[in-house]
C-alpha cells in the first residue's frame, strides 16, 4: 500500500498589512493535527476532502500531518512557520517512508524571513526526501508562483475559478497526477513564466465572460494540441504581495516521459495574450459617492430579490483589517433602511456589547482603528439585537461543509441598519455569516459584505442587482499605486507606463 504524506499549509499574505500572522491567527481559523484533520476535511469540498477520496480510491494510506490555514493578514512570524513547516518534515523524516507527497498551499504566502513561503517549505521538504519523491501540491488561483516553487514540485495544479468552487476538483487533478506518477505512467515536471504585470486577467474573476474564461480555454486548446502537456494553470497573481515574483503566471506540467519538448512557445503565447488584455475588466469598482448614488438608484427600482453590495477595499480575504466604516458610515448619513452589513471587526466594541447585552442601547466608537491615512472610528448609539456564538457551517458552493468557529458575536442596530460586530477577521463569502446571528439575508433591502468577488457563489443567487464598491478605505483597493510597491520587479503593469 503506498504511503503518502498529506498536509495544508495556506496564507495569502497582504505585505502591507501591519498584523502578524501568527499561531494564534492559525488557531482562529484553521489548525488542526493528525487525525483530527480527515474527520474534519471528509466529504467537504476542499483540497483536503479530495486527497482523503482519493486515497480511498488508489488504495493509499494517507498519514496526516498538520492542516492550518489563516486569514490573509501579514507576514506569517517565523515562529509559527517554523513550528507548521517543521511538522511537516519532522514527519517526513520520522514516519517514512512514503511513496510521494500532497500539499495544500495557497501560493501567496511571504514570511517574515523568506518572500517565498511555499517555495521555502518545499525546499525543506526535499533536503529530507531527496529530489526523487513525486511533491503534488495545489495552489489558489492567485498564487504569486516563484522559479523554486516550479523547480521542486513535481506536480502543481491550480483552481480554475473565482469564487474557488473548484476545490475538490483541484485537490482531485492533483492526486489523479500523483497516481499517475507512483504508476510509472509519467514523469512530471513543472515550468513557470510571467509577464512584466503584477494584475492582469481580470484578476482572476470567472464569473462572467471575459478574459480569465478566455484564456484558460486557450490553455485548453494548446495542451490538447501537445502531447506530453498533463496540466496547464493560469494564476492570476496576488498584487498586494510587494515581493519580486509577485503577478499573473503560466504554470505547465510536462511529461518527461513524452520526451523533452518545448514547452516556452506556449507559455508565451498565454503570457502575450494576458499582456494584450490586462486593462479588461468584467468588474469596474464605483468610488464611494457614484457607488452611493448607485445604490440609491437600486433601492428606488422594485424587483424581487437584494441589492448586493461588496465592500472590496477592506476584504479580509485579500488582508483587509475588516474595520473601514467609510462605507457604513456613508449609509447611515443616507439613512439607508433595511440593511444587514457583515461584519465589522471590533474586539472592543464587540465586549461592550457583550456586557450590555441584548436590548440594550449604548454609545460606541465602531471601527477605524487602523489608523494612518483611513477613516477613524464612527461614534454611534446602536442597539444591541443579539449576543450569540459564532458556529457554523458553510452551505454555498466555496468550502461546503467546513465548520467554522469565528467567536462570540453581536448584532448592532443602528438606525435601520444591523451590523455584526466580530472579534475577529473573516471574509462573508457564505450566507452562514449572517444566520449564525439569526439574520436571514433575504430579508433585507440592501446587504453590504466585506468581500471582493468570492460573495457571488452564495449570495448572487438572492441578489437582483449587485455592486461592488472600493472607497478606498482599506487594505484591498484596487487602486494599486496607492499602497508604495518597493520590490516589485519594475517597470510593471499597472504600476508604470508601459508600451503595447
Amino acid at each position: 500500500m503506498p504511503r503518502i504524506l498529506a498536509a495544508a499549509f495556506k496564507h495569502e499574505t497582504n505585505t502591507f498589512s501591519p498584523l502578524p500572522t501568527d499561531l494564534a491567527a492559525y488557531a482562529a481559523r484553521c489548525l488542526r493535527h493528525g487525525a483530527d484533520i480527515p474527520a474534519y476535511f471528509r466529504g467537504t469540498a476542499t483540497e483536503m476532502g479530495a486527497f482523503i477520496d482519493a486515497a480511498e480510491h488508489y488504495g493509499w494510506e494517507l498519514v496526516h500531518t498538520v492542516a492550518a490555514d489563516a486569514t490573509p493578514s501579514g507576514k506569517v512570524t517565523r515562529a509559527a512557520f517554523d513550528t507548521i513547516a517543521g511538522t511537516i518534515e519532522t514527519a517526513l523524516r520520522e514516519q517514512g517512508p512514503f511513496d510521494a507527497v500532497l500539499l495544500c498551499l495557497h501560493g501567496a504566502m511571504v514570511a517574515e524571513h523568506v518572500d517565498d513561503g511555499e517555495g521555502e517549505l518545499v525546499r525543506r521538504l526535499r533536503a529530507v526526501a531527496g529530489d526523487r519523491l513525486p511533491i503534488g501540491i495545489t495552489l489558489d488561483l492567485h498564487a504569486n508562483v516563484t522559479d523554486a516553487m516550479a523547480r521542486l514540485a513535481s506536480v502543481i495544479v491550480s483552481y480554475r475559478t473565482y469564487p474557488h468552487v473548484d476545490q475538490y476538483d483541484t485537490g482531485k487533478r492533483c492526486a489523479d497526477l500523483i497516481a499517475r506518477t507512483l504508476d510509472g505512467a509519467v514523469d512530471p515536471v513543472c515550468t513557470v513564466a510571467r509577464g512584466a504585470m503584477i494584475d492582469a486577467v481580470d484578476h482572476g474573476r470567472t464569473t462572467a465572460p471575459g478574459p480569465m474564461l478566455e484564456t484558460l480555454a486557450h490553455a485548453d486548446t494548446l495542451r490538447a494540441q501537445a502531447p506530453g502537456v498533463l496540466d496547464i494553470g493560469i494564476n492570476a497573481g496576488f498584487p498586494w504581495a510587494d515581493i519580486e515574483a509577485a503577478g499573473p503566471s503560466v504554470v505547465i506540467v510536462r511529461d518527461r516521459k513524452a520526451g523533452p519538448r518545448d514547452t516556452t512557445p506556449i507559455a508565451a503565447t498565454l503570457l502575450e495574450r494576458i499582456w494584450r488584455d490586462r486593462r479588461r475588466t468584467t468588474v469596474q469598482p464605483l468610488p464611494l459617492p457614484a457607488g452611493m448614488a448607485a445604490i440609491r438608484d437600486a433601492l428606488a427600482r422594485p424587483g424581487d430579490g437584494i441589492v448586493l453590495v461588496a465592500d472590496c477595499a477592506d476584504n479580509p480575504g485579500g488582508g483587509g483589517l475588516e474595520d473601514s466604516v467609510a462605507l457604513l458610515g456613508a449609509l447611515i448619513e443616507a439613512r439607508v433602511d433595511t440593511v444587514a452589513f457583515g461584519m465589522i471587526c471590533d474586539p472592543a466594541t464587540l465586549q461592550a456589547c457583550v456586557a450590555a447585552g441584548a436590548g440594550a442601547t449604548l454609545a460606541v466608537r465602531l471601527g477605524g482603528h487602523s489608523g494612518g491615512a483611513f477613516q477613524g472610528p464612527l461614534a454611534l448609539q446602536g442597539q444591541v439585537m443579539s449576543v450569540q456564538p459564532g458556529q457554523f457551517t458553510f452551505t454555498g458552493p466555496m468550502s461546503r461543509g467546513i465548520a467554522l468557529d469565528i467567536g462570540t458575536t453581536a448584532v448592532l442596530r443602528v438606525g435601520g441598519i444591523d451590523i455584526v460586530v466580530a472579534g475577529t477577521r473573516h471574509q462573508v463569502l457564505d450566507p452562514g455569516f449572517f444566520t449564525h446571528a439569526g439574520l436571514d439575508p433575504t430579508r433585507y433591502a440592501l446587504v453590504v459584505v466585506k468581500s471582493s468577488q468570492h460573495f457571488r457563489a452564495a449570495f448572487g443567487p438572492m441578489a437582483r442587482q449587485i455592486l461592488v464598491i472600493d472607497s478606498g478605505d482599506g487594505l484591498t483597493s484596487f487602486d494599486l499605486a496607492a499602497f508604495g510597491h518597493t520590490r516589485v520587479r519594475r517597470p510593471v503593469h499597472p504600476l508604470d507606463e508601459l508600451p503595447d
